[in-house]
């Protein structure tokens, strides 16, 4: 079986997450640059010429491999998977929903396809699909998951038994100590999202930023968006959203995304987080998070 660098190219098994928005080249191309492996995230390219400048100004900042997320509810996702083939992308992760419909395609261009999943019984349904690597995602982490989900700790274990594939975990670690937990739990890798928000080349506002390291442990919460849930900051507004679920869809729109996690206004949108946000205490560049990660305590 393949390790996770073997299949990434990477030298360190740490993937940064999906993180819409403001996964953007710099950030991308500064994690692989450190060591991992940077993933831009298309939910949120507006078209195929959005994503093409992405990924050129990405190739332009690193010879080192990254990747792409793909949402399986975008209508734009087998475009930009045929896209990210021409471009010589050679890893996607998958999001939003099962690979199967993807997988003919994404595997005639002989990509490595990494889902997201929740449980045990999706981890077994996508590996008999002839997925490469599995990122078991626990219920701590931020942005979207779905209604049935476990915590990092019980999930990881529980699919590295049920699969013979790599598993990679996700939520809950921000530092050397949830990297070491989760290679304990047997894991080969990490996928990391929360952190990152807070490093000096993510472009999210330093609103956000500072959000982020001012809030506990507890300051996060679930919001069901009907489909799916986000996991988010507890904000004016998220507590608005309880009682009128008709400022969801608002708060989450492109608008409502760029107003708060670019420009900083903390009551425009939704403010995904996970929360592991109670261990994060500074802002960081992406090369000095990786290599606290992996070293040695």
């Amino acid at each position: 079986m393949k390790t996770v660098c073997e299949i990434l190219g990477c030298r360190y098994p740490i993937i940064q997450g999906a993180m819409g928005v403001i996964s953007n080249p710099e950030f991308v191309a500064a994690v692989s640059e450190a060591g991992g492996f940077g993933t831009l995230a298309t939910a949120f390219a507006s078209s195929v010429d959005v994503l093409h400048q992405q990924i050129k100004e990405t190739q332009k900042l690193t010879r080192h491999p990254f990747g792409a997320n793909l949402q399986v509810m975008n209508p734009l996702t087998e475009q930009f998977a045929e896209l990210l083939a021409e471009s010589g992308i050679k890893t996607v992760t998958i999001s939003g929903g099962s690979p199967k419909a993807l997988m003919p395609r994404l595997k005639s261009f002989n990509m490595n396809v990494i889902p997201v999943v929740p449980s045990v019984s999706v981890a077994v349904k996508s590996a008999a699909l002839g997925v490469d690597a599995i990122i078991a995602e626990g219920s701590e982490s931020g942005g979207i998951q779905g209604f049935k989900g476990a915590s990092t700790m019980v999930l990881v274990p529980s699919i590295v038994d049920a699969v013979t594939l790599p598993v990679i975990a996700a939520g809950g670690i921000a530092d050397s100590r949830g990297y070491r937990a989760a290679l304990a739990l047997g894991a080969g890798g990490v996928q990391v999202g929360t952190r990152f928000i807070v490093s000096r080349e993510c472009i999210a506002h330093a609103n956000y930023k500072e959000a982020i390291v001012a809030r506990t442990e507890t300051d996060t919460g679930l919001l069901n968006m009907g489909g799916f849930q986000i996991r988010a900051l507890r904000t004016p507004l998220t507590e608005k959203m309880v009682n009128d679920p008709s400022l969801l869809q608002k708060g989450f729109s492109g608008a409502g995304i760029e107003e708060s996690w670019l420009q900083g206004d903390l009551d425009a949108g939704i403010l995904a987080a996970g929360e592991v946000i109670g261990l994060i205490h500074n802002v960081l560049t992406v090369r000095e998070i990786i290599e606290e990660m992996i070293k040695e305590r």
